[in-house]
């Protein structure tokens, strides 16, 4: 449980203070992506936060201004954590990398109800759209940078429209966790890219 002598690192003394306060910040937003994907981002509260990571809840208000804004830097730390950001020498096999790690979502059903919760609530909720698509752009980010390597390298066409084509790469993704009409499958990964780029390559 939280009390007084936790993390609340005002106290504390200035040598080793950065070392205690990013210790602090990491049990944070480790308990809160817990919280997040075992209960849903309506559940998730600061005071849950506080009692998982025994940081206080003062501290916890203090680093960020909302719920919103800490469960998004939670989900984006375990996210980047666990994606990659690949850099092969070619743009099929990165953009393969990514998605074979991006579907693979469906492994843990935990994380795919905290995906749907967290598309959800950015459709109802103004305050927390922002910080969502903040989210969300680090991945696009991502594959743009893949893209746009490919455009260099003369692998893919010179006028291609890169957020357009990062549009068509999540698509399916999003598409299928939300509708559920179709399986994501990280086997299926390397002939979705395949049949993508058909359309994104260079003219031989």
């Amino acid at each position: 449980m939280a009390n007084g002598s936790d993390a609340d690192d005002s106290a504390a003394p200035r040598t080793g203070g950065r070392i205690r306060s990013r210790s602090a910040r990491d049990a944070v937003l480790r308990a809160a992506a817990e919280l997040l994907e075992e209960q849903g981002f309506g559940k998730v509260t600061i005071e849950g936060v506080a009692a998982r990571s025994g940081v206080a809840k003062s501290t916890i208000y203090r680093w960020w201004k909302s719920k919103a804004t800490l469960v998004m830097d939670a989900q984006g730390a375990a996210v980047s954590a666990r994606m990659p950001d690949p850099d092969t020498g070619s743009a099929e096999r990165d953009l393969t990398v990514f998605l074979e790690a991006l579907y693979g979502v469906v492994d843990y059903p935990l994380r795919v109800k905290a995906l749907r919760g967290l598309m959800a609530q950015a459709q109802l909720d103004p305050d927390f759209a922002e910080p969502f698509r903040a989210w969300v752009q680090t991945r696009r980010d991502v594959v743009v940078r893949i893209l746009n390597r490919g455009v260099t390298r003369g692998e893919l066409a010179a006028d291609l429209e890169v957020e357009y084509a990062t549009d068509l790469i999540f698509g399916p993704f999003w598409y299928r966790l939300l509708v559920e009409h179709a399986p994501l499958r990280p086997e299926h990964a390397s002939a979705d890219i395949a049949r993508l780029l058909s359309g994104f390559r260079a003219p031989e």
